[in-house]
C-alpha cells in the first residue's frame, strides 16, 4: 500500500488533473475519472476508454465489491485514505481513481444511418454543461457528441465527473470545425437552439440525419449560422428568461429523441 505523501503516483495524478492538466492529457493520451459510478463504468462497458491503472483505499475497493465489479484484469494500485486525498479533487473522495487512456476516435470515421442524432458543442466553455450534456445525450440515444476547437477539455476531472460514467456509452469526437461537419454531413439537417430563432422547437419537423448545435455560452451561435442552419427556439410559458444551456440542450435532445 501506498501511504507517503512523497509518492510521485501523486505527483503523476496531480500533473494530469491540475490547470495544465489539457496538455498533460493531449501529450500522454490519459485522463482522471473519480469516483464509484465512472471506474463502475469503465470497467463494465466494451468499447470506452480503458483503464490503466485503478487507485484503490479499502473503503474504495469495498464499495467495488458491494457492486459486484471485477477488478482482477486491471493494474490495482492500493493506496491510504490521506495519498486519495492528496491525489484526488473532490471534496468527499469515494476511495476510488482511475487513470484511463484516451480514446482513439477519428471523425472521418463516423458515418450516418439515415436517422442518425449528433450533437454539436460550438465553443462550450462549462465543465458542468459539457458533462451534463453528454450525460443526457446517453439518456436520449443521441449517437455521437462532437465537440469542436476552443471548448472545454471534455476529458477534464470536472467534465469527466459530470457525464456520471456517461463518458463510456456514447462515441466522442473532440476538435471539429464546422466546416468539418458540413463537409462530412451534407444531407443532414441542422438545428441550432437560439433565443432568437424563428422556429419554435415544437413545430419541429425533422426527417432523416439531424445534427443539433448549441453554442457558446455568452457568445451563442453567431459563428456557425448559414443558411442551411434552421434556429429554433424553446417557447416558455413562465417569468424565467432564459435556460441554462444543458437544460435548454436536454429539452431540444428529448424532442429529436421522439422524432
Amino acid at each position: 500500500m501506498i501511504e507517503s505523501l512523497h509518492s510521485p503516483h501523486i505527483v503523476r495524478v496531480k500533473a494530469l488533473i491540475n490547470s495544465r492538466g489539457n496538455k498533460e492529457r493531449s501529450e500522454h493520451g490519459e485522463f482522471i475519472a473519480e469516483g464509484l459510478q465512472c471506474a463502475t463504468e469503465a470497467l463494465q462497458t466494451v468499447g470506452g476508454p480503458a483503464i490503466k491503472h485503478l487507485y484503490l483505499t479499502e473503503s474504495g475497493r469495498s464499495r467495488l465489491d458491494e457492486r459486484g465489479v471485477n477488478i482482477s484484469e486491471v493494474d490495482v494500485i492500493e493506496v491510504s485514505e490521506p495519498v486519495m486525498a492528496a491525489m484526488t479533487t473532490t471534496i468527499t473522495p469515494q476511495g476510488i481513481l482511475a487513470i484511463c487512456s484516451l480514446p482513439k476516435t477519428s471523425f472521418d470515421g463516423l458515418k450516418t444511418n439515415g436517422k442518425s442524432r449528433f450533437i454539436y458543442l460550438h465553443e462550450i466553455q462549462d465543465p458542468g454543461n459539457a458533462g451534463t450534456i453528454l450525460r443526457t445525450a446517453d439518456a436520449m440515444g443521441i449517437d455521437a457528441v462532437i465537440a469542436s476547437s476552443g471548448s472545454v477539455d471534455m476529458y477534464s476531472p470536472k467534465v469527466v465527473r459530470a457525464t456520471a460514467g456517461s463518458l463510456w456509452h456514447v462515441p466522442l469526437f473532440t476538435g471539429v470545425t464546422f466546416e468539418q461537419i458540413l463537409k462530412a454531413f451534407p444531407n443532414a439537417t441542422k438545428i441550432a437552439l437560439s433565443a432568437g430563432g424563428n422556429t419554435s422547437l415544437p413545430d419541429l419537423k425533422v426527417s432523416g440525419d439531424c445534427i443539433a448545435i448549441f453554442g457558446n455560452e455568452a457568445r451563442g451561435i453567431g459563428a456557425v449560422l448559414s443558411d442551411d442552419v434552421i434556429q429554433v427556439s424553446i417557447p416558455m410559458k413562465g417569468s424565467a428568461e432564459s435556460l441554462n444551456l444543458s437544460a435548454a440542450a436536454s429539452i431540444v435532445m428529448y424532442t429529436l429523441s421522439n422524432t
